[in-house]
Formats: structure tokens, C-alpha cells, sequence
């Protein structure tokens, strides 16, 4: 009876020698014989070996050239092959190592040592093969970990996001709307010298998760001033501009537990600076130009896209038409140069795309 179930391939031509290999061998393994390289090579196609004993003079294809064949093909090069070879041949061990075998007997064989290198060789592949099926475990529960982590995130991202849409109920879809936005820009600019470095795919991926916290600062803007109808006073306004501030200390503090390379950095830049502008005339901090993250500048002209095309307590809905000649040519609160120029031909370029957006998420006043 046989210990166990690993399979042995002679390939040898020398039927003597076949003979002693099988008697040493037919006890312990399952054992295959091949009298050629030809007849080995198809024998292993239907049924591989755990491990190959290969003569190196051969008839036709010798021991080297069967051994490249194997090593060549992703589903046999992992077969272990140990060379056997006369002592009185002039033999070149080092090909044979750099073909990929990993072992040399000689003849006439001394069956003990041939047997202890093949059980050596043998418990040296299962080793590798457990370790490869822990490596391929360690990695399934890696990646789930971190699907569960993502989805984690998303959840905290959107259950926050509507907190701050509580505030505000007249915007409605607004944070699906402007995120939407947010990414369609970011993938058409991904390409653009400016920008590229920056908008990686990961990247762009953070910033439209991240993107509906842009408001999450309203939270901390008294009811009375944040429906108010008509007109807010100069105080009033300065209350309204502090809601960037509010939102960014807020994640400042989640950000001290989670490191700043985690996905609030997004966050932060898009809530700290989507209302400073590239004139420099923004606020809080009166950032201009480069200075804006570029998550702030895309946000920038959606938020304001999307607030123009929706109606809010001090004003109605403009149609998309108007929307987009207030962006690209100004009506004195708005003017074009409030925009990173770049996002701004985006934003031309991409239009409709906008308009298809809007429409997609809440029901539209105005065409």
C-alpha cells in the first residue's frame, strides 16, 4: 500500500534503469515512466507529476530541452525536476540549475540518497504550496478588510452628509447632484498636465466620496439666518461665511485619531476651500489660484451650478441656460474668474453632461 498520493514521472530511456527507479519508488509514490521527451511532454498535458526524475541524454529532445519546454509553460513550471546523469558524462550542472531544475543524481544510482532528495524535494513543494494557500487566504481577508473598511467610510460619509442636507431641505439632491459633478470634471481634466498628478483614479474615487461633506460645516449656522427668505445683512453673510471653518475643524478633530492620510483629507481640502475663488475674492481664507486644492475648485463650480439651477429660500431656479451664461460670463455676484480657468473650460466642455445631472436627480423647474 501506498503512504501517500504524489506522483513521480521517470523519464528515462534506459529501460534498466526504469526498472531500479520503479522498485525503489513503486512502494511509496505513484510512479510514471516516459522513454522520451515527445511521449513525457503529452503524458503531462493529462496528468502532471509532483515531481520529474529527468535523464539528460535522451533520444530526439534531450533532458535540457524537455526541461525548457516545462519551465516555459506557467502550468508545468512549477514541477520540480531533478536531473540524473552518468558520472562519466560531461555534463554542465550549471545549465541545468539555470533551466530551472533544482537538483542533480548520478549513475549508477545510490538508491538511499536518490530517495532522500526526492522526499526532500517533495516536502519542499507542499511547503511552498501551504504557504502560497496562506498567502492567497492572508490576502482574501486583507481585501475584505478593506471592502468593509470602504464601506464603512461611505456609510459614515453619507450618514453625515445628510445631517448637514437636514439643515437645508430645500436642496434637496443636492450633495448626489454635486458629487456627480465633482467627478465627471475630475475624469475629464485627469489627463490635463495641471491636474494629473493629482487626479490618480484612487484619488478621484476620495473626492467623489467626500464630496457631499461640503456643507457638513451648516450644521453650526443658526436656523434664523439659514432660512432666512430674501437678503441676508453683512453679519448675517459673515455667520454664513464661517461654515467652511465649522466643517474643517470638525474633521480636523476625526483626523488627529485617523491620521491625515487617511480619505478626511479629501474631505477637508473640499469643505475648507469650496467657496474661496481664483480671483482670491472667496472665503474663509481668501485663497487664490493654485493655492486651492484642486478638490476645492471642482467643487467650487458645481456647488455653484447646482445652486443656481435649484430654487433656494432667496431665490428661484434659473434654467440651465441661464445658469451656464451667469457662470461663463457673470452677473456681478458670479463671473468667470472666479474659476480655475481650466475647470472652467471643463465645465463649457462638459455642459450638458451637467444639465443630464441635474435633471437625473430631482425634477426640474426650468429647461
Amino acid at each position: 500500500m501506498k503512504e501517500n498520493e504524489e506522483t513521480i514521472m521517470i523519464i528515462e530511456d534506459e529501460k534498466s534503469n526504469v526498472d531500479i527507479l520503479l522498485e525503489a519508488f513503486k512502494d511509496d509514490y505513484q510512479v510514471m515512466v516516459a522513454l522520451d521527451g515527445e511521449t513525457a511532454l503529452k503524458a503531462i498535458q493529462s496528468n502532471q507529476p509532483d515531481l520529474i526524475l529527468l535523464d539528460i541524454m535522451l533520444p530526439q529532445m534531450n533532458g535540457y530541452q524537455v526541461c525548457k519546454e516545462l519551465k516555459n509553460n506557467p502550468h508545468t513550471a512549477d514541477i520540480p525536476i531533478i536531473f540524473a546523469t552518468a558520472m562519466s558524462e560531461n555534463n554542465n550542472e550549471q545549465k541545468g540549475l539555470e533551466l530551472g531544475a533544482i537538483d542533480y543524481i548520478t549513475k549508477p544510482f545510490n538508491i538511499p540518497i536518490v530517495k532522500a532528495r526526492v522526499e526532500n524535494h517533495l516536502e519542499l513543494k507542499q511547503a511552498k504550496e501551504r504557504l502560497k494557500n496562506q498567502n492567497h487566504i492572508l490576502e482574501q481577508k486583507v481585501q475584505a478588510r478593506t471592502e468593509k473598511l470602504s464601506q464603512t467610510q461611505e456609510v459614515a460619509i453619507q450618514s453625515l452628509a445628510a445631517l448637514a442636507e437636514t439643515r437645508d431641505d430645500e436642496t434637496g439632491q443636492h450633495i448626489m447632484r454635486t458629487k456627480q459633478y465633482v467627478k465627471l470634471l475630475a475624469t475629464y481634466l485627469q489627463d490635463n498636465p495641471r491636474f494629473s498628478d493629482y487626479l490618480t483614479d484612487k484619488n478621484i474615487e476620495w473626492v467623489y466620496k467626500t464630496a457631499p461633506l461640503h456643507d457638513i460645516g451648516k450644521v453650526g449656522v443658526p436656523d434664523k439666518i439659514l432660512y432666512k427668505e430674501g437678503k441676508l445683512t453683512a453679519e448675517e453673510f459673515e455667520i454664513i461665511k464661517r461654515h467652511p471653518t465649522y466643517g474643517k475643524n470638525a474633521i480636523e478633530e476625526a483626523e488627529e485619531n485617523l491620521g491625515s492620510n487617511s480619505f478626511l483629507k479629501f474631505a477637508r481640502e473640499i469643505v475648507a476651500t469650496h467657496h474661496e475663488k481664483w480671483d482670491g475674492s472667496g472665503y474663509p481664507q481668501g485663497l487664490e489660484g493654485e493655492e486651492i486644492p484642486i478638490g476645492g475648485r471642482l467643487m467650487a463650480i458645481a456647488d455653484v451650478y447646482d445652486a443656481l439651477v435649484n430654487r433656494r429660500v432667496y431665490k428661484p431656479a434659473y434654467s440651465h441656460k441661464r445658469a451656464v451664461q451667469i457662470i461663463t460670463e457673470g452677473d456681478g455676484r458670479t463671473i468667470p474668474e472666479h474659476f480655475d480657468p481650466d475647470v472652467l473650460d471643463a465645465f463649457i466642455k462638459l455642459k450638458d453632461k451637467f444639465k443630464k445631472i441635474a435633471t437625473s436627480f430631482s425634477k426640474p423647474e426650468h429647461n
